[in-house]
């Protein structure tokens, strides 16, 4: 009860004890000082009250408003701001009295190397030193920078640096070998407060976007109206012819750079770039190597042809050249060797015709006393047939220009051909085997012989007349033989580039035997290619019949016959010669009228089939192989194979007797089981052929579908093995 007493009492208790004992202490002071004066008045009681009530009042709680709070908070804010400052400003003294001390040691150390160099050099070397200094003190100290910032960019680099907010990642294991890392979206310190980096720029497409996404039309635009305006501000003479000046220089400048959209077919020759030959060759799917390769023919008035042979080549009806005369001419007036391979019906006889002529004109005229050497050119081909068509063309060119054209094959009186040489010819057109015979019997010779043309070079290698071919071309002479590195050639004395051998190459194909020969004879040839080599020609139209019973093919044949779809001449191939004329015997029981050829018949009954054909007195014309090569009949619109080809070359041959010279054609062809050897080939070239289609019988051969004897190479490795 006392302690609640105690607690209870009221401040004016004591307040009033106080007073009390202060009043007796001032008392006692007052008589001790000033024992005269009169006792003092005691304190009223207004005062009393008013003393008292000013005490409760500062003892009770004071309650603020919201304002008030918000007004307090600012001011303790206010306060911390100005400390974080002022603690930035004592950081930054020290930064930039660390600063003054490091450059303060880095002169003291440059000082002293440079004191041991040349006096001279040191004052050069320290007024570099000085300015550079001066410089660096007049550019803004990286915390400078900072302070452009605002407070929250500061904020958050002095967290990332000084690690006031180090937060640790949290790991959760997921199993023995896997964590999965639980990242706080805090810690991401990619955010970029300052708008020059949170801001980034994008790249921005617009225009047609020839170079990386820029207008090149909008950008001459604005530099064209930037000249005009320059030229209408200047007022001086000078000025204006300045300005004048630069605009000229900016026409010139895209002049040169401006891009030639046109086709070549709109350009003259001296406008053609290197672009446009490319889409030239491209056009006509000319493919060449072998360096230095002239530019193709575009037209013959645009050849360096001499003007009696582009008055021939008018008079005969040659309108525009061939692909493979476009490229080989050039190449063969530059005295080149030449290896062409082109698909049958290119135009291959002429293209070598043409340069043969063009060389022979620049040779001595024959006469008695050197018509005995020997021909000027000679040509090589593997068949009679070939050979009295190549005299044929041959003929058109060379007897208006006054030269003699004559051919030396098997089936005639080898005595008349004697006779035709007697005379001389600049001209030779022959097969191995015959021209090997007169070569030994002395009755032609070959002492001044400088232009050489193998036709059909392959088709030579595969009828066993590369022992022949070499005799032939080792009888040549070797005075005008090229030598091996061409660089010794004197391109400025025309008579001595003339007298050397000018040796081409024409093939459908190009077997191992061929490159071969090639290689032998040849120096350093110029290879043209039209199309893909040993492909049939995209005129031709394929088509494959599975049939394997001998009564269903002939009945299918005259099914064929019997629809008169296909106008004559009409060749049939036979892989043997009795079956040749058993089908031709067949056929004219039946109302056709049928011609045949093949290696059983003589010269004369060979050329009469032919001629029969070709005029228009025979429809079809039964034959082997030795029609398959070289055989220019016009306008054949179907080609059968009544059986197939032994090896694909042979079938590529047999197929070119139609679509030649870029008209369409049709080949059909009878497959049978026993023809398994050349099934894979044969499906490979329909694929390729963009007008044919493989029949699902011969895509799902089990012949068609690996190459014959790569199984057996393959065991043969595995066995090695």
């Amino acid at each position: 009860m006392a302690v609640e007493r105690r607690r209870s009492r009221s401040p004016s208790s004591r307040d009033t004890t106080n007073d009390r004992h202060q009043r007796n202490e001032s008392r006692s002071h007052t008589s001790d000082s000033t024992p005269t004066q009169s006792k003092r008045v005691p304190v009223s009681i207004e005062e009393l009250l008013k003393k008292k009530q000013d005490q409760n009042s500062t003892a009770k709680p004071t309650f603020m408003t919201k304002e008030q709070r918000a007004q307090l908070a600012l001011e303790r804010r206010q306060k911390e701001v100005e400390d974080i400052r002022k603690r930035q400003d004592e950081e930054q003294r020290q930064r930039q009295q660390f600063h003054a001390k490091a450059e303060e040691e880095v002169h003291r150390a440059d000082d002293r190397y440079r004191s041991s160099r040349d006096d001279r050099h040191h004052r050069k070397r320290h007024r570099r030193y000085r300015s550079r200094s001066r410089s660096r003190s007049r550019s803004p100290e990286p915390q400078q920078d900072l302070d452009n910032l605002n407070d929250k960019e500061k904020q958050a680099i002095r967290d990332r640096y000084f690690g006031n907010d180090q937060r640790k990642r949290k790991v959760r294991k997921m199993n023995e070998r896997k964590f999965v890392f639980d990242w706080d979206a805090g810690e991401d310190t990619s955010n970029d407060f300052n708008p020059l980096y949170a801001n980034k720029h994008s790249a921005q497409m617009f225009g047609r976007g020839h170079i990386a996404g820029i207008d090149t039309k909008d950008q001459k635009k604005r530099q064209s109206e930037f000249y005009e305006k320059l030229l209408k501000e200047r007022r001086t003479d000078e000025e204006r012819e300045r300005a004048l000046e630069l605009a000229n220089m900016v026409r010139e400048k895209e002049a040169k750079t401006t891009w030639d959209d046109r086709h070549w077919t709109d350009k003259a020759l001296k406008e053609m770039s290197e672009r446009d030959w490319r889409i030239f060759k491209e056009d006509y799917n000319i493919a060449t190597k072998g360096g230095s390769i002239p530019h193709p023919l575009r037209a013959w008035k645009e050849s360096s042809l001499p003007k009696r042979i582009l008055e021939v080549i008018d008079k005969v009806g040659y309108k525009e050249p061939s692909p493979i005369q476009r490229q080989c001419i050039p190449i063969g007036l530059e005295n080149r060797d030449i290896i062409g391979i082109a698909e049958t019906g290119s135009g291959k006889t002429a293209s070598f015709i043409i340069p043969m002529l063009n060389y022979i004109t620049k040779l001595p005229v024959l006469n008695e006393e050197n018509a005995m050497d020997g021909p000027y050119a000679l040509v090589i081909a593997p068949t009679r047939e070939l050979a009295q068509q190549i005299e044929q063309e041959a003929t058109k060119f060379a007897i208006p220009m006054g030269y003699k054209c004559v051919s030396i094959v098997g089936g005639h009186d080898i005595t008349e051909q004697a006779f035709n040489m007697r005379n001389g010819a600049e001209i030779v057109i022959a097969t191995p085997g015959r021209l090997v015979d007169c070569l030994e019997k002395r009755i032609l010779v070959l002492n001044q012989c400088a232009y050489v043309v193998m036709d059909e070079a392959d088709r030579m290698i595969d009828m066993g007349f590369e022992e022949a071919v070499n005799a032939i071309l080792d009888a040549l002479p070797v005075s005008n033989v090229k030598p091996d590195d061409m660089s010794t050639e004197k391109a400025a004395d025309t008579t001595l580039a003339m007298q050397y051998r000018q040796t081409t190459m024409f093939s459908a194909t190009m077997p191992t035997a061929v490159e071969r020969l090639a290689k032998k004879y040849l120096r350093n040839p110029a290879v043209v290619t039209i199309g893909n080599a040993g492909q049939a020609a995209v005129t031709v139209e394929q088509r494959v019949e599975m049939i394997d019973d001998d009564g269903r093919k002939r009945n299918r044949l005259m099914e064929i016959l019997n629809s008169k779809r296909y106008e004559p001449p009409i060749i049939i191939f036979v892989n043997q010669k009795r079956g040749v004329d058993m089908l031709a015997k067949s056929l004219n029981k039946l109302g056709f009228q049928a011609v045949t050829l093949h290696g059983g018949k003589s010269q004369e009954q060979r050329e009469a089939a032919l001629d029969k054909l070709k005029s228009g007195n025979a429809e079809i014309l039964v034959a082997t192989d030795v029609a398959g090569r070289g055989i220019d009949v016009k306008n054949v619109s179907l080609v059968v194979n009544y059986d197939m080809a032994k090896n694909i070359e042979d079938y590529t041959h047999r197929i070119g007797r139609t679509g030649r010279a870029g008209q369409s054609g049709v080949a059909i062809t009878f497959l049978s089981n026993n023809d398994t050897d050349v099934m894979y080939d044969l499906k490979q070239m329909l694929i390729k052929s963009p007008v044919s289609r493989v029949p699902n019988e011969l895509a799902r051969h089990e012949a068609a579908q690996t190459k014959p004897g790569a199984i057996k190479n393959i065991k043969r490795a595995d066995d090695e093995f």
